[in-house]
């Protein structure tokens, strides 16, 4: 199955017979068969026909839309994946204290578990020291197993993420040099990939999640807000270190991206990736979804990580239909 990335802007959206096709404004035409074709994402102004909609539609193919920076603007969908009796029993344990802290540490133990893999890789590699950063780590980390409210485990969380990213500080390039997480706007390269690798990455996740029959908005272990996807930001929180961060670590260090392929916004501070190098950022983002690891703890081997979600947020329905958290394992790699 193919997951189609339109980045052109002017482009049209069209079907012709048995395929999507996609016309650009310099007259490149491509075609891809209906059958292969799991989503579509959107970034810029592009023009989807109404026939093809139908087709997307009675296909259940998902279109994701984006401004030509990263900014999610929404997505629609068929209802034809819509489970009431799932969804009502996500929002009964939501609201379940036990089951609720229960999940949410393992989110926390599976992303506190893999950034230190992360940080272990990339520092024996560089031969960097950030002995006081896994010290800190492991001591929030600790700290939480013995939580028993989400309020607290959010601020040993904050603890865990505050060492974590001063330790990626130390691993990247000068050039890379970032002062802890910012995000909104971003105001580096550094962050800037990290907050658009996290939004494609949390909408990948949204997506599986909708189409698991479950509501992407009622979270654990992130509470309720406004136009907040808080499950998928759950989700998300173990994959953050295994997919984004080693992606943008890796890019860095093979030169596969440069600080001259970014651009600033004078007035609000903010930077961004240049229409080119997006195009080679969500090529590696894709492929990173599709390659196959085997070093992923409780999964079979040879496994993409695109499957390792599918496979986790099955995990989820299993605890939520049996109200039981012990069914959910954190994603923890080796």
């Amino acid at each position: 199955m193919s997951h189609l990335y339109i980045v052109e802007n002017g482009s049209r959206l069209g079907i012709d017979g048995g395929y999507f096709v996609i016309e650009q404004k310099d007259g490149l035409i491509r075609k891809i068969p209906k059958e292969t074709l799991e989503s579509i994402v959107i970034f810029g102004n592009c023009s989807v026909t109404t026939p093809c909609i139908n087709s997307l539609l009675a296909n259940n193919i998902p279109v994701s839309y984006f401004s030509s920076k990263g900014k999610y603007f929404g997505r629609f969908v068929s209802t034809s994946n819509q489970n009431i009796v799932r969804i009502k029993k996500q929002f009964f344990l939501c609201e379940n204290k036990g089951f609720r802290t229960e999940i949410s540490k393992k989110f926390l133990a599976g992303k506190i578990s893999n950034q230190k893999v992360v940080l272990k890789r990339y520092s024996d590699n560089n031969n960097i020291d950030i002995t006081q950063n896994m010290i800190q780590i492991k001591s929030a980390e600790k700290k939480i197993i013995l939580c028993d409210s989400g309020e607290t485990l959010m601020g040993y969380e904050g603890t865990a993420a505050k060492y974590y990213f001063d330790g990626l500080s130390k691993l990247v390039k000068k050039e890379f040099a970032f002062d802890g997480r910012k995000k909104r706007p971003p105001r580096d390269p550094f962050n800037s990939m990290l907050s658009l690798g996290y939004t494609l990455l949390m909408y990948e996740i949204y997506a599986e999640i909708e189409s698991r029959s479950l509501n992407p908005y009622a979270g654990f272990l992130h509470r309720d807000q406004y136009s907040h996807p808080a499950l998928a930001s759950d989700l998300m929180e173990e994959w953050r270190p295994v997919i984004v961060d080693s992606m943008v670590l890796s890019m860095i260090q093979r030169k596969e991206i440069h600080i001259e392929d970014f651009e600033s916004d004078e007035e609000t501070g903010a930077v961004w990736l240049n229409n080119t190098s997006l195009k080679r950022f969500i090529k590696k983002f894709e492929e990173k979804l599709n390659v196959k690891v085997d070093y992923i703890k409780d999964i079979e081997s040879q496994c993409s990580f695109r499957k390792a979600i599918w496979h986790q947020i099955g995990r989820l329905v299993s605890a939520i239909e049996s109200e039981d958290g012990k069914k959910y394992m954190p994603i923890q790699i080796r």
